[in-house]
Order: structure tokens, then sequence, then C-alpha cells
């Protein structure tokens, strides 16, 4: 049977699908012009053949740098034009409409170009209001034990699925301490310009630090509603950890912004000698545990990681539709591989309370085996993409 949306999407009334995609000269594809039916596609073929290309692609329709954080310019394919373009038409409400982006090069530089109904919009941002999406690569599998700069841009792209305007935020924060770094350097003789950057910088990452805490606080409490010690995904218990974030936490907005403003002028001489600024939500982290074994998530098994990981990003998931009204597209790359049968059809069976489109990638359709009937499959082989029979 096929996959139906939970209660809880359905009271939303928005479940975006995306019926076609057409690409042109990007990544592997010349050319692709690629129609969708239902709600779980799977595309199958060996590495290389170009399945990740297509969830990237879609991944462009979400505020920030796509699934893969690549330069929008390593998008166009190699011995092609210099640019590229992605177009989907989605359905959502029984109302059609279609979403671009590409590359457009001009006589200078390459562009980036962004259109609903062809018609041009600002940025990225502007397909939040038709498309919310998540994902999971096996780039994220090391999250646990990686750096605490992996773990911050991951919790930047779970608030970006709840709040898009999140990323010029912390743009504008790192290009304000990038100034400060400069005039400390050259010796900070303009202290009223200084002044004026650190006050500007104080604003942005208070800011910054109160979407990152709601963000926790809000997913927590999803866990909590769902909380099941006996699921093939354990809960996650999360945590920020951080000076800006701890004021945030204790104090009213203008005040975490005076204190934190303070922080930085009374820090000048030690980050000149540094050479950066060593106090701010660009230090912090995400701390993570095991919920049912109550140990740090690092200390886990490969196993229990790459487990806990999913029933954070299948959290993430119900959150981005309770908060946007909108059941998220999910994007899963080679992730039903590494499970048995099991803890497949949990996931499967997660991913239809879920309620929005799911897309799969794998290289062995065994893989997919409990989708039979339930998910439109797809061959993809050398920047082709044919129905499996």
């Amino acid at each position: 049977m096929p996959f139906m949306p939970s209660a809880a999407v359905l009271a939303t009334n928005r479940r975006p699908l995306v019926r076609r995609i057409i690409l042109q000269d990007f990544r592997s594809y010349a050319t692709l012009d690629l129609a969708l039916e239902g709600s779980v596609i799977a595309l199958v073929g060996e590495n290389g053949a170009g399945k990740t290309n297509l969830l990237e692609a879609l991944s462009l329709f979400a505020p920030g740098r796509g699934l893969r954080r690549a330069p929008i310019g390593e998008c166009a394919r190699d011995g092609g034009s210099g640019g590229f373009a992605v177009s989907i038409f989605i359905e959502d409400q029984g109302e059609p409409r279609q979403l671009g982006t590409g590359l457009e090069p001009g006589p200078d530089a390459a562009a980036r170009v962004n259109r609903i109904d062809r018609t041009p919009v600002a940025s990225a941002r502007a397909f939040a209001d038709h498309l919310r999406i998540v994902w999971l690569t096996p780039a994220m599998d090391g999250l646990f034990t990686d750096s605490a700069g992996e773990r911050r841009r991951f919790l930047d792209r779970l608030v970006l699925a709840i709040d898009p305007n999140h990323g010029a935020r912390v743009n504008q924060f790192e290009r304000a301490l990038r100034g400060r770094n400069r005039l400390l350097e050259d010796g900070a003789r303009n202290f009223q310009w200084l002044d004026a950057i650190e006050r500007e910088a104080a604003e942005l990452a208070v800011a910054m630090a109160a979407a990152r805490s709601e963000c926790v606080s809000r997913l927590k409490a999803m866990i909590a509603l769902e909380r099941d010690d006996a699921s093939p995904f354990p809960w996650a218990d999360l945590a920020l950890e951080g000076d800006v974030e701890r004021l945030v936490a204790e104090m009213p907005a203008l005040a975490a912004e005076e204190r934190y403003r303070v922080v930085l002028r009374d820090n000048r001489g030690r980050d000149a000698a540094a050479g950066r600024t060593l106090i701010g939500p660009h230090v912090g982290d995400l701390r993570a545990w095991h919920g049912p074994k109550g140990v740090p998530a690092a200390q886990a098994s490969t196993g229990e990681q790459k487990a806990l990981l999913v029933g954070l990003v299948l959290a993430h998931a119900r959150l981005v539709a309770d908060m946007s009204g909108m059941a998220p597209l999910a994007l899963l790359d080679e992730v039903a591989a590494h499970f048995d049968p099991r803890r497949r059809a949990a996931l499967f069976e997660a991913l239809e309370r879920i309620g929005g489109q799911v897309f799969l990638t794998g290289a062995d359709p065994a893989a997919f085996a409990g989708l039979a009937g339930r998910a439109q499959l797809l061959d993809v082989a050398s920047g082709r993409v044919t129905r499996r029979p």
C-alpha cells in the first residue's frame, strides 16, 4: 500500500510533492527531464552514477549551500557552458508551482538566479514558502566524534529548516568578526568604528544563539513527546555549550547583547594577540547523549551513533512539519543499506509518519525490498535515470 501522511500532517493540509525535475549542465547531467510519481522515490545505482547529484539538486531549494556545502560554481558540469539550471515542478494543496535555481554565466562572473513561477526572487530563502527540506548523508556519520565546528554547522542546518533567515544572520556575524579582526590587527586606532562593529556583532551573536537555543529546546520537546526507549532509533538528549549561549539562557536579549559587547571590548588585547575572536557563538558546541543509555553520544558504538543520528534527523523532520505547517522533503543518501531488515522497516515506517515526500539512494536494490509496491524505483547510471521494472 502507498505511504500515507500522519494525522498531524493532514491537519497542516500542506504536503508539497515534487512531480518533475529538469536539469541542465548540473554535475554529471548534461540534460535530464524526470517525471516523479508518489511520495517515496528510491534511486538505485553504482557509486558515482549520479544519485547524490540528484539529491543535491533538490537541496539547492533550501537556504544555504546544499547538502554537499559546495561553492555554487562547482555544481556546473565539467565541459558545459559554465552555468547550470535546476527546475522542479511541485504540487501543493492541488496547486502547481515551478521553482528554479541556477548559475548564469556572465561577461565578468557567473551569478546565481532563483525563480518562482519564472519570476525572479532575491534568494533561495523565498523557496521556504513552498518547500522545506531535511537531509541525511554519509558525511554526517561522524557528527558526534567530529569537531565542534561540524556540529555547529549541523545545528545551523536544523535551524535553517525552521528559520530560513538564520543563515543571513550567521553570515553577517562572520563578516562583522572579520572586520573587527582587521581593525585589531591594524592597531585599532579608530575606537568609534571598533565600538560600532562590536555592537553589531553582539546583536547578531545573541540573535544566532537565541535561534539555536530555541531550535534545541523545541527539538528536545519533540523528542520527549515521542520518546521510546525500545525504538531501534534511540532518542538523543541535547545541550548547547558556550558563553553567549549561557547569556541567552540567563538574561533578556538586550542585557545579553550588552554583556557580550563588554566581553568583546575587554578582550581586544587577547583577541588581537590570537588573531581571532576567542569568545562567541562561533566557538559554541552542540552536546549529545545516547538517551536510553545515558552516555555521551561520542562514547556509543558506531552503529549506535548512526541510529542515534537517524533518530535525531527524524525528530527534526517532525519538528519542521509542526512549526512550518508543511511536511518536509526528506533526502536520505545511502542510509537504508547500513541497517538490518528490522531497522530498515522501522525507518520506512518512521518516514511514513512524517508524511512528506522521501528520496532514498542506494547501490543495492535489495535494501529497498520492503518498499515493493510503495515506492517509485529508478535506476541511475552515467547521467541517465530510467524506471526500474
